[in-house]
Protein backbone atom coordinates (compact mmCIF):
# COMPACT_ATOMS: atom_id res chain seq x y z
CA UNK A 1 0.00 0.00 0.00
CA UNK A 2 1.61 3.13 -0.66
CA UNK A 3 1.62 5.77 1.82
CA UNK A 4 1.43 9.90 1.68
CA UNK A 5 3.99 10.61 4.83
CA UNK A 6 6.82 12.46 6.54
CA UNK A 7 10.40 11.86 5.77
CA UNK A 8 12.64 13.39 8.19
CA UNK A 9 15.20 15.44 7.13
CA UNK A 10 17.96 18.24 9.31
CA UNK A 11 20.08 18.32 11.87
CA UNK A 12 19.64 17.50 15.55
CA UNK A 13 16.96 19.72 16.85
CA UNK A 14 16.59 21.66 13.55
CA UNK A 15 13.61 19.54 11.67
CA UNK A 16 12.41 19.79 8.34
CA UNK A 17 10.41 17.14 6.13
CA UNK A 18 10.00 16.19 3.02
CA UNK A 19 6.27 14.98 2.07
CA UNK A 20 6.25 12.07 0.48
CA UNK A 21 4.66 9.20 -1.45
CA UNK A 22 6.09 5.38 -0.56
CA UNK A 23 5.46 2.05 -0.12
CA UNK A 24 4.32 1.59 3.69
CA UNK A 25 6.67 -1.15 4.58
CA UNK A 26 9.35 1.11 3.87
CA UNK A 27 11.24 2.75 7.01
CA UNK A 28 10.71 6.84 7.86
CA UNK A 29 13.93 7.59 6.32
CA UNK A 30 13.80 4.98 3.11
CA UNK A 31 13.46 5.33 -0.74
CA UNK A 32 10.70 7.06 -1.65
CA UNK A 33 8.39 6.62 -5.23
CA UNK A 34 7.46 10.79 -5.32
CA UNK A 35 8.81 14.06 -3.68
CA UNK A 36 5.55 15.73 -2.98
CA UNK A 37 6.67 18.79 -0.72
CA UNK A 38 8.51 19.99 1.88
CA UNK A 39 7.28 20.76 6.15
CA UNK A 40 9.64 23.38 7.93
CA UNK A 41 7.87 23.40 11.60
CA UNK A 42 9.99 26.05 12.89
CA UNK A 43 8.61 28.35 10.30
CA UNK A 44 5.43 30.04 11.88
CA UNK A 45 3.68 31.25 8.41
CA UNK A 46 4.00 29.30 4.91
CA UNK A 47 6.15 26.31 6.50
CA UNK A 48 4.53 23.62 4.38
CA UNK A 49 5.16 23.99 0.57
CA UNK A 50 3.03 20.45 -1.19
CA UNK A 51 2.68 20.28 -4.86
CA UNK A 52 -1.55 20.32 -5.05
CA UNK A 53 -1.54 18.28 -8.86
CA UNK A 54 0.95 15.31 -7.73
CA UNK A 55 -0.43 14.89 -4.44
CA UNK A 56 -4.12 14.62 -5.77
CA UNK A 57 -3.02 11.92 -8.17
CA UNK A 58 -1.34 10.17 -5.40
CA UNK A 59 -4.60 10.29 -3.43
CA UNK A 60 -6.78 9.54 -6.61
CA UNK A 61 -4.89 6.35 -7.01
CA UNK A 62 -5.56 5.28 -3.82
CA UNK A 63 -2.37 6.33 -1.27
CA UNK A 64 -4.00 6.69 2.32
CA UNK A 65 -1.98 10.14 3.99
CA UNK A 66 -0.98 10.05 7.44
CA UNK A 67 -2.40 11.78 10.05
CA UNK A 68 -0.42 14.53 10.20
CA UNK A 69 0.15 14.95 6.37
CA UNK A 70 -3.88 14.76 6.08
CA UNK A 71 -4.06 17.70 7.91
CA UNK A 72 -1.00 19.37 5.96
CA UNK A 73 -3.16 18.95 3.10
CA UNK A 74 -6.37 20.11 4.28
CA UNK A 75 -4.51 23.53 5.26
CA UNK A 76 -3.43 23.31 2.48
CA UNK A 77 -7.16 23.30 0.40
CA UNK A 78 -6.40 19.75 -0.93
CA UNK A 79 -9.32 17.16 -0.55
CA UNK A 80 -8.05 14.29 0.90
CA UNK A 81 -10.95 11.85 1.49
Amino acid sequence: MVVIRLSRRGSKKRPFYRIVAMDSRSPRDGKYLENLGTFDPLKSEDGCKIDAEKATTWLKNGAQPSKRVATLLKQSGIECN
